[in-house]
This record gives C-alpha cells, structure tokens and sequence, in this order.
C-alpha cells in the first residue's frame, strides 16, 4: 500500500497534471522516442501524428494519481489497459523505461511549478501502479498461453478468404499457418496485428474485433478502409490489408484479448452498432443466436447508406430464423436504391425516440460500438432513457483516455 503522503501529494498536484496535460503527453514521446526509437513498434503512429495517443496517456495519469487510494474504482480501465498491453507485447523490463521519461516530462513541462517531492511521490505512485499492471499482464499472458490452441507473443495466420462486405469494408478469414488449433475467444475480444508493411520503417500494430461466432476453425476480422477525411490521411494498415494482402499471404497476430464480451445471461439483449462498430456486436448476435437461442435480442445498426452496410444478409437471415431477434436499420443519407427498396427504418440519426418506439425490453443489457459522436449521442440518449449504468456497456475503437471520465463519474462520456 502506499503510504499517506505519497498519496496526498500525488492527489492535490494530480489538477495540476490534467491542466498541462497534452504538452506532459507530447513531451514524454518526445522523450521515450528519442532514447528508445525502436518503441515506435508498439505504438499507433497515426494516434501518435494526430495527437489522440498523447492525451490517453497523460489522462490515464491523472486518473490513476486522483485515484491513487481507490484504484479499485477504476478497475474496468486498469483491466481495459492490461488487455491492450498483452495483446501488444508490452514486458516488464519496459516500465521503467516509461517511468523515467514520464517523470522526467512531468519536471520538464511543470518547470518551477514542481519539485522533488512532488516528482518523488509521482514516481512512486508510478512503479505502484505499474507493479499492478504487471501482475495482472503476468497472468494474462499465462492465460493466453496455456490455454487450447494459445500461444504467447505473435503467430502467423495465412489469409484463406478475402471477402469485400461492402464498398468500404473487408473481411479477412485467418487460419493458422502451422496448422495447429487456435484459441477460443470471447464474443466481443479482438485480434492484434502485427503489420510489416512495405516501404514502412516500423511495425504497425492493430487491434481488430473478431466479428464471427466463436468455436470455428479459422478467425475472422472485418476491416473498414480508412481514407483520407477531413485533413487526417488515409489509414496506412486498413489500405494495406485491402489493396496490397491478398488470399494466401501471411499476417501476424496475438492471441484473442479484450474485456468487452458478451453476458451470457437471459437478460434481454439489446446491441446498437455504428458503422464497422458492428464487427463485435455481430460476433455477440451470432453467439446469442446459436448458444441462447430463446434469448430476446435488439440488433439496430446505423450507416451512411447501403452502399457502406456490411453483412447486412448476415443479420437478415439470424432474424429471419429466429423469432426472439428484432433487427433495425437507419441511414444518415439512403441512396435512391435504398429508397427503392425500402431497406431500411429510419432515415437520419438514432435518437432517444426511435429507440424509444423499438425497444420494447428496456430492462435488458445494451452494448454499443461505433465512431466517437455516434457513442456520445447513444449513451446520453440510454441515460435519459433511465437505463442502469451498470447495464449499458461499449468499446471505442481509440486509445483508453475516451474511456476514462464516462467510466469515472458515469455522468458523461469525454471524447
């Protein structure tokens, strides 16, 4: 335990952290980068270019310090964290690494403002938190390891199909390449992907939901091609995986991981997915399908239009064959085909009265996954709706930070 003046000083100076915390943040990469270029391979160099990798570090700092003498009120994060950092390959002796640099940054950037004791207390703090962080990863990476078909570290899988599901998403069927079993997963755990790309100095690391029914012999992941959109470049690992893999070639993944899965309960279930948001709660609807198949299920997606809605006939046939599944679609833009053909049910946004009119079990569990705006809109309209914190549960497809505050206050969700 931490003794009481390390947790004083740690919790009146964490404001102050908050406060300049995107210049800690791009200090501190400045800093590990320069010492330690080859820990480029760990990190999304896109989140890095646009500044969101930065603010989920130094926001997970000032969360852990305010939180330093109740850490277990932020247990979903830590746990969060701990999965991401398996399933890239984060060891031990790489802690104090970011423990010097962290604190260093903190002095550089807080000048006069700090002093030793507030930069001692903060670097115990640290190596505290840390020493939890690898334990719990210790025991991940166990797990991982020693169950059927696991293994430790990045295995190769061959692409064995390549499946366009819409103009803009793709998905890729995965089989091992020794032949040998896989993992079992969870509904709603993803891969990561090791990408060495052509012409890139660094490896590329991803994380991909797995958006099948487990208990296959082969995994799958959809992809969404990131183009370039409002001055942000396109995604160099999305285009990769759609233009330059093709069937037979090799990818390199860790084993399954996330803590966003699926309760198998007989609560009703209600899943709300935005875009390639849907790839987890697919996974989730087909399981609930063939494992709890007299379980009432809500499925209700939004995309732009039908040009961009993957797996649509997947969804149709599960609700075509069982009578406890309702499924619901609503376009931002339909196109004339789509107005043709009367495919889907609501045109524009989800909102708090649509879901209102659909949902006709609001005591159920919800799970949500989408673009940030489109999460911000759905859980305040699941507030307002008077549904259970404890009932509603979602995955950003960001680094931690956009998590943090929602899951610290339940009061809003800071994107």
């Amino acid at each position: 335990m931490m003794d009481n003046k390390t947790i004083r000083i740690v919790k009146s100076t964490a404001p102050l952290l908050q406060e300049h915390s995107k210049a800690i943040g791009k200090r501190f990469y400045q800093l590990l980068f320069g010492s330690h270029p080859e820990l480029y391979n760990l990190f999304n160099q896109t989140n890095q270019r646009r500044g969101i990798q930065q603010k989920a570090l130094a926001h997970s700092v000032y969360t852990s310090g305010e939180h330093l003498d109740n850490l277990e009120a932020i247990r979903p994060i830590i746990t969060c964290i701990a999965h991401k950092h398996r399933a890239i390959g984060v060891v031990p002796e790489q802690y104090p690494i970011v423990g010097e640099k962290l604190i260093q940054a903190v002095q550089d950037v807080l000048g006069s403002q700090t002093n030793k004791e507030i930069l001692d207390a903060w670097e115990k703090a640290y190596h505290f938190i840390a020493d939890i962080f690898i334990r719990i990863e210790r025991d991940l990476y166990e797990q991982a390891e020693s169950q059927p078909g696991g293994w430790r570290g990045f295995r190769d899988f061959v692409v064995d199909q390549k499946v366009k599901e819409s103009e803009v998403i793709t998905s890729f069927y995965l089989k091992p390449a020794d032949g040998k079993a896989i993992a079992p997963y969870l509904a709603g755990q993803y891969l990561t992907l090791r990408a060495k790309i052509p012409g890139e100095k660094y490896d590329h690391i991803r994380h991909y939901s797995l958006s099948d029914v487990p208990g296959k012999d082969y995994y799958r992941i959809t992809v969404k091609r990131e183009d370039a959109h409002n001055g942000n470049p396109p995604g160099i690992v999305s285009n990769y995986l759609h233009h330059q893999v093709n069937e037979g070639d090799i990818l390199s993944f860790s084993a399954p991981a996330g803590d966003f899965v699926l309760t198998e309960n007989s609560d009703p279930l209600i899943l709300i997915s935005g875009g390639v948001g849907l790839t987890p709660l697919l996974s989730m609807l087909k399981t609930t399908a063939e494992r709890q198949p007299g379980r009432h299920v809500t499925f209700i997606h939004a995309a732009i239009n039908g040009d961009v809605h993957a797996m649509k006939d997947e969804v149709s046939r599960l609700t075509d064959q069982n009578p406890n599944i309702q499924s619901y679609v609503c376009y931002e833009r339909p196109t004339e085909k789509d107005r043709q053909a009367q495919n889907f049910d609501k045109e524009g946004f989800i909102d708090r009265s649509w879901l209102e009119s659909i949902i006709s079990k609001p005591d159920g569990t919800f799970y949500f996954c989408g673009p940030i705006p489109f999460m911000k809109v759905i859980y305040r309209a699941l507030i307002e709706m008077g549904i259970p914190k404890n009932q509603i549960h979602f995955e950003a497809f960001s680094p931690i930070s956009v998590l943090i505050h929602e899951r610290k206050s339940g009061d809003s969700m800071e994107f």
